[in-house]
């Protein structure tokens, strides 16, 4: 969803700050919650400022939506270039890790995803969190694939389920990083960078003993 021209005729800086504020309020209070006036109040512009940029309100939390996602990207397309001559777990655990410094770094970004995922009335919900769960399946298929062609990866286990159970596993560590309440007993967003590394280390191995040759 593309913004109007006004939108990108700010400055960079200034772009940046309409987006943070209103990431804010969408992954505080959801789609239906969030409210525009709070979003110009903390901006400090008249309301139809907003309108200037964006037609309405679902154009601006569904471009949102792909300002999110291309960091997301960014992160990710760097730690696979960064770790290429490396073994296909250690990339593994450098993309967990990966997820945990984003989250510290854009929690309202990773809070968003989350009340998405349990908010109905966000607009085409199903299919961006399909295409969420369609890049990280193809981040995590190419990881595997290239595992394979190091014989790394074992070859007798179908690589959709594979890719299914390292999505899975590490879409829920990040859940328990993020949100206390959905942490199952490890208290994962009270520990110090070591313990966490830890637990990280721990899964990336219980991984490699399943899936690795």
């Amino acid at each position: 969803m593309e913004a109007k021209k006004t939108f990108f005729n700010l400055p960079e800086e200034k772009q940046k700050r309409v987006l943070e504020t209103a990431l804010e309020e969408f992954s505080e209070k959801g789609y239906e919650g969030a409210s525009i006036n709070l979003i110009v109040s903390k901006l400090g512009i008249a309301k139809g400022s907003i309108y200037q940029y964006f037609t309405d309100k679902k154009s601006l939390f569904l471009f949102i939506f792909d300002y999110a996602v291309e960091l997301v990207r960014k992160t990710l397309k760097q730690v696979k270039q960064e770790t290429r001559e490396q073994p296909t777990f250690e990339r593994i655990r450098r993309s967990l890790l990966a997820g945990v410094d984003f989250i510290e770094r854009h929690p309202f970004i990773y809070r968003g995803y989350l009340k998405m995922m349990f908010e109905r009335e966000a607009p085409f919900r199903q299919e961006l969190l399909q295409r969420i769960r369609l890049f990280s399946s193809e981040y995590l298929t190419s990881l595997l694939m290239e595992g394979r062609e190091k014989a790394e990866i074992r070859k007798d286990i179908d690589l959709e389920t594979m890719v299914f159970l390292l999505d899975a596993v590490m879409d829920r560590f990040l859940q328990a990083y993020a949100i206390s309440y959905l942490d199952s007993g490890l208290n994962l967003n009270r520990m110090k960078r070591p313990e966490i590394e830890r637990h990280v280390n721990e899964i990336v191995e219980l991984m490699r003993k399943g899936i690795g040759k």
